[in-house]
């Protein structure tokens, strides 16, 4: 009687989701391949190749993973129910909220686990720089939107107004990592978005 293939001995999505809390919690170059395997299950070096090919390959699931779920936070730059102002006020709100949780790891995955990386991974360094560079266009064209329907001046600088929020958005996620509690970042918020009145009425 032919014999069948012997079973996935671990659950891939589970063990993709210790992935990501790893490398979100240490950076890419600070978990090991062992770490990994020992973390997604004691699985071994032969099953882990099979279902994940390399730690590369593994991290950039792992960063598409966090996108799909604990990075949708920023979705709502690009809703249009919302006015530019609510949009970007509602992503950093969520942003923070988040990045305070204490349910996983604090902070953002796609601006701390890679930041630091040698030059022999700056290609690892690139796949969340990108995912970065997608929100800030995302940002961007939140910011431009709020000139198109006049809720600020045409006379605003979108790049240097861009750069206003993007910098205090990635702040957020050392100060959260830095123990800085959500309360006292919802301030902050509140008090950054003091901007946009100043800007409104800049013209």
């Amino acid at each position: 009687m032919a014999r069948t293939g012997r079973p996935r001995i671990f659950d891939r999505d589970e063990a993709l989701l210790k992935a990501m809390m790893l490398f979100w919690e240490q950076g890419y170059e600070a978990t090991s391949l062992l770490q990994l395997r020992a973390d997604m299950g004691n699985i071994s070096a032969a099953s882990f190749y099979a279902a994940f090919e390399s730690k590369e390959a593994l991290f950039k699931e792992a960063v598409e993973q966090y996108m799909g779920t604990f990075g949708r936070v920023t979705e709502s730059l690009a809703d249009h129910t919302l006015t530019p102002r609510e949009a970007i006020e509602t992503t950093l709100r969520r942003t923070a909220k988040m990045q305070t949780d204490s349910d996983h790891p604090n902070g953002c995955l796609i601006v701390l686990s890679a930041s630091t990386c040698s030059s022999k991974n700056n290609h690892i360094r690139e796949i969340v720089a990108e995912k970065r560079k997608q929100i800030r266009s995302h940002l961007q064209d939140c910011i431009q939107r709020a000139i198109d329907v006049g809720e600020i001046p045409s006379s605003i600088d979108v790049s240097m107004m861009t750069t206003v929020f993007d910098t205090f958005m990635h702040g957020i996620s050392t100060q959260a990592r830095d123990g800085v509690p959500f309360a006292t970042i919802d301030r902050a918020i509140t008090e950054v978005m003091g901007i946009w009145v100043l800007f409104k009425h800049s013209a």
